[in-house]
């Protein structure tokens, strides 16, 4: 046993007091353990998370950079953003002194942690950016000592409990983000010392209108209620807000005027009121909110003029007035103002831009495009040195763009399209360093294309201007294009192949302008392009097949140009969704690919561009590879169906004089014999030789009108018969004879007898069509050959066509000459030229000139 100094024993008063005093360290130091086991208890909880690694048994919790301490003891644990993916412990609230707790963006899952309702002292909590689901319960209120709740960007659904409005310490609420389906609680009215109330990115809320019990809300300074799902009116109550500084009820359905009130809060810095669906005039009483600092009533119907009173607003550095109906003037005192973001855009404003713009600010974003100002633009846009955005499009802006927009280097982008502006752009504006976006189209810019650009220039769109002079071979230094629109211009000369190592480069507009020679036969870089547009230049020769290489070209077009050739065949590997090849020289076969209706206006007005099969109305191919054997043997073919055409209106011209002759005779059988035929020139046959062989045996066919016989006949360029069942008839007409023809036809493309098989030909033809059988097998096999096979169809129908059995239903012999013509190539038009001892050229000419042959009128025919 320790025996105490003698001093203690006469004099205990010292040691009472130092065991006093060291009860407390004792305490602590049991507190601390304890905290420390259940600190490291979480940690272990949570899967011993890397983040939280300095926590351990050697040091003091209050060491531990993650939690907060008071007096020695565990009051705050701040673990946001570090990957825990489990539930929160119910041994966390065994912490009694715990008042903050942040557990923010992280991946807890599960419903709102009840266990929480057992830290008795905790006053922040901090659960956003979580997995959470499920309703907010409604005894949410049991943790009484709550000053500060943020359970946004989570899953929580249903209703917000009315529980809520019985925290009645509480002074900030963030439900932003959720997926709330029901309607506001007007028991967030109770809370009386709420100063902060975030509700955004709410959409799924029933729609409702603000609470009137909101209105008590008296000491809020913050609101932010965007996409909410608000309706109805601005509330008048917010001008009883005394210290309201944030009002955000940007995109919602609110309706009706901005209420003048508003502008009487002196303390009020942020309104956003964007995108819904005000109405009315701008409250001239805004020039009393001297502390507004940004200001957005954009995206709604407001009208009127821009208040003259703005230009009070001497801390203002943000005025979004864009897509509205204001009308009348920028008011001169908005350029006395600090603005950092003005954009006015899609108004009706008028009159000339203020020229103290920028002399007291330092733009970011100006933007004043779509209204019906005029004039220059101001000389002090850029004199904060800041400005990215010069934005003026679609105004009747004139002169001459002002040399400090050449000098300006913060801009990323120029929007200038659509104005009157003239003479050459700056030279510096090309070369920007940070220029992305240059859009001076549909101007009077005249000057030639700079042979350097700016490195991060991606996008260039001049079009409908007066640029002239050639593309610069330096446009290969120009690597970041994408788009290049430089259309209905004056440029003039080649394009050069640099411009083809734009590897960037997805659209490319060249049309409208001078540009000549042909196009490079070298693609070195366009693997990205998929719009290409040379139309209306005077480009020629012919089109490069590397062109069909581009792979993922959509857009081309090469109209109205000299272009000459054929259309390369490579031009079937592209998908393309728009094509357009017209008012060129192309000519030859068009490829197959290409061959179909969503094509139908690619290739108007190319005179001797064909198809190989008729869905295009284009006329069908012939190959231009014949040889001259080929080419006579065309020419024969042709001669021959004249030769017959003749032959058939001369039978009929002796056959009528014959019917003609006999008429007056009564009984013509009997006196056969004496007949009379009346020759028009000389011919190795008698009419003993025609009635001799009106027998059974020589007949070829039958129709309505009477019976066909074949006659031989000792006749120069005949075919060794003719057709004149005519003898057996009463009735002469024009249908008559096609029938014979019909014969001929038949029996030129099958090759068959006119009476084979105990069958008369047409008999056979029209059983053959009848069974479906396909026309080509019936061809004669000696002379079909691919490239013919369409016409001798179109032949072997005619022939069916000319062989009905009502006569009524056969064409005539103009129509037969019309479809015979359609079915002979072009080359056939020239037989007289050939050297063919025909003389046929006239006719077909007559023919051609007085009829338009096409597919249509074939179809209708056959």
């Amino acid at each position: 046993m320790t025996k105490l100094p003698l001093p203690f024993l006469k004099n205990p008063l010292p040691l009472l007091i130092l065991l006093l005093i060291s009860i407390p360290f004792r305490v602590n130091s049991q507190s601390q353990n304890t905290e420390q086991a259940i600190l490291l208890g979480l940690k272990q909880q949570w899967g011993d998370l890397p983040f939280i690694q300095s926590w351990n048994s050697s040091s003091s919790p209050c060491k531990w950079p993650e939690i907060e301490c008071t007096e020695g003891s565990v009051t705050g644990i701040v673990l946001s953003n570090i990957n825990i993916t489990r539930k929160i412990p119910s041994t966390i609230c065994d912490l009694k002194n715990l008042t903050t707790l942040d557990l923010s963006w992280n991946y807890i899952p599960g419903e709102f942690p009840t266990a929480l309702y057992n830290c008795s002292k905790l006053q922040y909590l901090d659960l956003s950016g979580n997995y959470f689901v499920g309703p907010i319960p409604e005894d949410i209120y049991r943790i009484q000592t709550l000053q500060y709740i943020d359970l946004g960007a989570n899953n929580f659904s249903g209703n917000i409990p009315k529980g809520i409005g019985n925290l009645t310490e509480l002074r900030e609420l963030k439900l932003y983000q959720n997926q709330f389906n029901g309607t506001w609680p007007k028991e967030i009215g109770n809370l009386a010392k709420l100063e902060n109330l975030s509700m955004p990115y709410n959409n799924k809320f029933v729609p409702t209108a603000l609470p009137e019990e909101f209105g008590r809300l008296r000491k809020l300074t913050y609101l932010w209620m965007t996409s909410s799902n608000l309706i109805g009116q601005i509330p008048d109550y917010f001008s009883n807000f005394p210290s309201l500084e944030h009002l955000d009820l940007a995109r919602n359905n609110l309706v009706g005027t901005i209420p003048s009130g508003l502008f009487l809060i002196k303390s009020l810095k942020f309104v956003s009121l964007f995108a819904n669906r005000l109405s009315g005039e701008i409250p001239s009483s805004i020039e009393a909110s001297l502390s507004l600092e940004s200001f957005d009533v954009s995206a709604n119907n407001l009208n009127g003029s821009i208040p003259e009173g703005v230009g009070k607003l001497r801390n203002l550095t943000v005025l979004l007035l864009f897509e509205n109906q204001l009308t009348g003037e920028i008011p001169k005192s908005i350029g006395q103002l600090p603005l950092i973001d003005f954009q006015v855009f899609t108004n009706k404003l008028s009159g000339t831009l203020p020229p103290e713009l920028g002399m007291y600010s330092k733009f970011e974003a100006f933007d004043v495009s779509g209204n019906q100002l005029s004039g220059q633009l101001p000389e002090h846009l850029c004199d904060g040195g800041a400005l990215q955005g010069l934005v003026a499009f679609s105004n009747n802006l004139s002169g001459e763009v002002p040399k400090w927009v050449g000098n300006c280097p913060t801009l990323r982008t120029v929007q200038l399209q659509g104005n009157n502006f003239s003479g050459e752009v700056p030279s510096g504006l090309w070369t920007l360093f940070s220029l992305s976006t240059l859009m001076l189209g549909d101007n009077l810019f005249s000057g030639g294309l700079p042979s350097k650009l700016a490195s991060n220039l991606s996008r260039v769109e001049i079009r409908n201007n007066r640029f002239s002079g050639e593309i610069p071979v330096g446009i290969s230094s120009w690597v970041q294009l994408v788009v290049f629109d430089a259309s209905n211009n004056l440029l003039s000369g080649k394009i050069p192949v640099e411009l083809t190592s734009l590897s960037h480069l997805v659209s490319l507009f060249l049309g409208g302008n001078q540009l000549s020679g042909e196009l490079p036969s070298e693609i070195i870089s366009w693997k990205l392009l998929t719009t290409l547009d040379l139309s209306r230049n005077k480009l020629s020769g012919q089109i490069p097949g590397v062109i069909g290489s581009l792979p993922h070209l959509n857009y081309l077009d090469l109209s109205h140009n000299q272009f000459s050739g054929e259309i390369p065949s490579e031009f079937s590997n592209l998908m393309l969704i728009s094509l357009n090849l017209s008012y060129n020289q192309l000519s030859g076969k068009i490829p197959d690919q290409l061959n179909n209706l969503e094509y139908e206006n690619s290739f108007l007005n190319n005179s001797n561009l064909c198809v190989g099969s008729p869905i295009l109305d284009l006329p069908s191919c012939y190959t231009k590879t014949l040889d001259s054997n080929n080419n006579k043997m065309h020419s024969n073919y042709l001669a021959m169906i004249l030769v017959l055409v003749l032959v058939v209106l001369l039978v009929t011209v002796l056959l009528s004089l014959y019917k003609l002759s006999n008429y007056r005779r009564k009984k013509h059988q009997r006196n056969l014999a004496t007949w009379k035929l009346t020759s028009f020139q000389r011919l190795n046959f008698t009419d003993l030789n025609i009635l001799s062989n009106l027998t059974e045996n020589n007949i070829i066919g039958s129709g309505g009108s009477g019976k066909v016989y074949r006659i031989p006949i000792d006749h120069p360029g005949s075919f060794g018969y003719f057709a004149p069942e005519y003898a057996y008839i009463t009735k002469v007409n024009e249908k008559i004879d096609v029938y014979s023809f019909g014969i001929v036809l038949l029996e030129l493309v099958t090759g068959r007898e006119p009476n084979d098989e105990n069958m008369n030909l047409a008999e056979w033809a029209l059983q053959h069509s009848s069974d479906g059988k396909s026309i080509i097998d019936a061809l004669d096999d000696e002379i079909k050959e691919p490239c013919y096979l369409e016409e001798m169809t179109m032949v072997f129908k005619l022939g069916l066509k000319c062989t009905s059995r009502l006569p009524a239903n056969r064409p005539s012999m103009r129509e037969v000459l019309q479809i015979l013509c359609w079915c002979s190539p072009p080359k056939a038009y020239t037989i007289k030229e050939m050297g063919s001892n025909l003389d046929v050229a006239p006719l077909l000419g007559s023919v051609s000139s007085n009829y338009k042959i096409n597919r249509e009128n074939v179809d209708s025919l056959v």
